[in-house]
């Protein structure tokens, strides 16, 4: 005897995407403006889900939201369903023998500096796939569900709930500079720094700080001129271009060294920071190009410095 297919009791799903995109984002207004629709209609669509559901999923507090415990288990329970989704579409989209697209959504200075020059490798080994490189320095947590296949990130574990990941890079921060102003005003130690404009980056806060203080030269922070980009890119086209001294990771800006772009200001300290990651949704790290994709970036992270 055939056995008929049960009825899924799913909740509409216009409530459970604004009730995801809400939840992700911690706030109604950005949620309206990933999902084009009214600020009204996201709180209308989270009210119809909790009396759908009989469970208050957000706390109140005048116009603040804040995930109630049930509420927090049920966005990464939603939000693994919607990355399987996804993952679900691309395959039966790739059987239809369309080809395969791969969105990286990768920081700004890591795509230009060092993805950007070694992705026809990639292409070499598979020619099939599209592959679309988006830069953001969001959050990978705040990143809009079925908006990126790979994330790339300098992380810390744990990862955020429902991603998956590993490093595949370690970075050394380094003074660097123009040779040609370094020819002008050599630094013999840490403590020369003083001559110099240090160059910051709003992106990476702290960074003369922990470097001067490995370094000993804590007084030459003080004191020396400093200009503050917002940008990581920015500070180190600005040290190209001669204008002071940047923290340059080694080896994201090996070519700029090879080339002559940059040079080392001092021997060292070359100080570790977070490391480059990969980043993944867990419902997606097992297709085989993410996978791929993945794999590749670890060998070509093991090459070091070339």
């Amino acid at each position: 005897m055939t056995r008929l297919p049960t009825r899924r009791d799913l909740p509409p799903l216009a409530a459970l995407k604004a009730f995801e995109a809400t939840a992700r984002l911690g706030s109604l207004t950005a949620a309206a403006v990933e999902l084009f629709v009214t600020h009204g209609a996201v709180s209308r669509h989270i009210r119809a889900l909790e009396d759908w559901t009989g469970v208050a999923l957000f706390e109140r507090t005048g116009k603040r939201l804040k995930l109630t415990d049930a509420g927090a288990r049920y966005r990464d329970e939603v939000g693994t369903a919607f990355d399987g989704i996804a993952a679900a579409t691309e395959r039966l989209r790739a059987s239809a023998g369309k080809p395969r697209q791969l969105t990286v959504n990768a920081l700004p200075t890591f795509a230009m500096r060092w993805l950007l020059p070694r992705l026809a490798r990639f292409q070499q080994v598979m020619p099939q796939v599209e592959l679309r490189l988006v830069t953001s320095d969001e959050a990978v947590e705040r990143l809009a569900h079925g908006s990126y296949d790979i994330a790339i990130r300098r992380e810390v574990m744990p990862f955020p709930s429902g991603i998956a990941g590993a490093a595949f890079l370690e970075e050394r921060e380094i003074p660097v500079a123009a040779p040609d102003l370094l020819a002008r005003m050599p630094v013999a130690v840490p403590a020369d720094l003083v001559k110099h404009t240090l160059l910051h980056a709003d992106t990476r806060p702290g960074a003369w700080s922990r470097w001067l203080a490995a370094a000993g030269a804590e007084d030459a922070g003080e004191k020396a001129a400093r200009q503050d980009f917002d940008h990581f890119y920015l500070a180190l086209q600005a040290a190209s271009d001669g204008l002071g001294v940047a923290l340059g990771p080694l080896p994201i800006i090996a070519d700029d060294i090879r080339t002559g772009r940059l040079a080392t200001v001092l021997q060292g300290p070359a100080l570790s920071s977070r490391p480059y990651c990969w980043l993944a949704p867990e419902a997606q790290v097992a297709d085989p190009l993410i996978a791929a994709f993945c794999t590749w970036l670890e060998e070509e992270g093991m090459t070091g410095e070339t």
